[in-house]
């Protein structure tokens, strides 16, 4: 198991089935409508410090123990994967790196600094740095496309009306959602859901995104568009990424890093190349099982 308290060696070397290509490079005014006027890190924090970090966490339900002293950690501009099985403890990490649930043991930290024992109102500017697309989009049922993707914009301020249904448009067209601006979610497939989520997230100029399990019952070519436009985002904008996913075909096009969680522990933190070739009996249990396909009738 790697020592999470060691660099590991960025991939480098992305799957051949990855095709980037699906999505065609974002327009400048775009990158704009998502990177706002934040300033660009610098070297200094670039090579100081981890974006975010996990040290030793664990986390409690009544007697049964989710997490089990687990640490990780994302450079700026890479990419997650958190992997394993159901209720290994996955989403419980988005959940506690947003604050919404609070770890008995451990360190949660967010460019360096402890956030763990942050008040609600000290969570509220780090959820303006980390957005989360959650599994059910989590849209507003009474708005529509366009007035979801619209909220942050207008509850953020310092846009006329005009500029503001210019930036959902664009964004709706990001996500291939720009046909269904008036439609309600509820209307929608789990896929479009989840694209109009990923648009809002995009609207909150955030400089995190957490996805949870965004292939869940999306058909394959909206999860190959999803998965191309996380790839655009980090090679146009160096945008940060945390994945939860059991899908491992989506993993291998995305990831830098692997985070394989398994009975709530940290089994394996390390590049993806190095997950892949483990020899670790566990591992190659959930690759053969993740490449098993049932055969036709």
């Amino acid at each position: 198991m790697a020592d999470p308290d060691l660099a590991p060696t960025p991939n480098s070397d992305p799957s051949p089935d990855l095709q980037v290509n699906e999505v065609p490079e974002i327009p400048t005014e775009v990158l704009a409508d998502i990177a706002g006027d934040k300033p660009a890190s610098t070297e200094e924090e670039q090579t100081t410090w981890p974006l975010i970090s996990f040290k030793h966490v664990s986390m409690w339900f009544g007697e049964r123990k989710v997490l089990d002293n687990v640490s990780f950690y994302v450079n700026r501009g890479e990419t997650l994967c958190i992997l394993g099985r159901s209720g290994v403890g996955k989403s419980v990490s988005l959940r506690i790196l947003l604050g919404f649930l609070k770890p008995q043991v451990g360190s949660i930290r967010v460019d360096g600094q402890e956030i763990n024992q942050y008040t609600e109102e000290e969570m509220q500017a780090i959820r303006r740095r980390i957005t989360m697309v959650f599994q059910n989009g989590a849209l507003f049922d009474s708005l529509t496309v366009r007035e979801n993707v619209a909220f942050p914009l207008r509850e953020r301020g310092g846009q006329e009306e005009d500029q503001v249904q210019q930036v959902v448009d664009r964004l709706l067209g990001l996500v291939g959602a720009d046909d269904v601006p008036d439609a309600l979610p509820a209307s929608l497939s789990a896929g479009r859901r989840r694209a109009v989520a990923i648009a809002r997230a995009l609207a909150s100029q955030p400089e995190v995104v957490l996805y949870d399990e965004p292939t869940t019952m999306v058909d394959p070519i909206i999860a190959r568009r999803l998965g191309g436009l996380i790839q655009r985002l980090k090679q146009q904008l160096g945008f940060t990424s945390i994945v939860v996913t059991h899908d491992m075909r989506f993993a291998e096009r995305l990831a830098d890093t692997v985070l394989f969680l398994d009975e709530g522990r940290a089994a394996f933190f390390g590049p993806l190349k190095d997950f892949m070739a483990s020899p670790e009996p566990h591992i190659q249990q959930f690759l053969t099982l993740d490449a098993y396909v049932l055969p036709s009738a």
